[in-house]
């Protein structure tokens, strides 16, 4: 279910191809290809109780695993990285860099629900990141917030379908049998519809 759960597969046609021709042609990644919903962190082992230092630990173990689940091209560049404004510290959960979206990838682990404060507390990091952090040969930062549930409604009224800071449920366990056979089921509906579409 790789291409159903990345960004990309919810845009327009045409975005879909004009994306995959950049990528063929000249190598370059669009941000819609690289963030994926859901993620599955079947692997990390949590069990139903955990707190995000748990999950954050967790990710940390098995760092290989996550990267994979994540995509290709990472480089991991720290935990809890501090940032400072106005003698205020603050956290970044996750940083990574991505090498073929030139970009730093902010990951910030919530344990709950996604709750739309989380927004601006991510647009912090991205702006002080931007700021202070980001190399000339660089593209702007962008940010994945990892979250157990989350409400598409609230995401759609925040735009964050659209812009460099994506929300994406995790999974801790791998979704019954039958409701991957229905995914599947479905996701070969839509691909005889889009190729009849495309014959006409």
């Amino acid at each position: 279910m790789l291409y159903e759960r990345t960004a990309i597969s919810k845009r327009p046609e045409k975005t879909i191809r004009n994306d995959i021709q950049l990528l063929e042609e000249k190598d370059v990644m669009t941000v819609d290809m690289f963030y994926r919903d859901p993620c599955i962190l079947d692997f990390l082992g949590l069990q139903d109780t955990y707190s995000e230092k748990d999950l954050e630990n967790a990710i940390l173990a098995e760092l290989e695993k996550f990267i994979l689940e994540m995509g290709t091209d990472f480089a991991f560049m720290a935990r809890q990285k501090k940032v400072t404004i106005d003698g205020k510290d603050y956290k970044i959960d996750l940083l990574f860099f991505h090498r073929k979206l030139r970009r730093l990838v902010v990951v910030e682990l919530k344990i709950g629900e996604f709750e739309p404060e989380y927004k601006a507390q991510v647009e912090l990091y991205l702006r002080w990141l931007n700021k202070y952090e980001r190399m000339e040969n660089e593209e702007s930062p962008v940010a994945l917030i990892l979250c157990a549930e989350k409400s598409d409604e609230v995401i759609e009224l925040l735009e964050l379908d659209k812009g460099d800071i994506r929300v994406s449920q995790y999974l801790t366990a791998m979704p019954p049998k039958e409701e991957l056979e229905e995914k599947l089921h479905l996701a070969i509906e839509r691909a005889k519809i889009q190729l009849e579409q495309r014959k006409e």
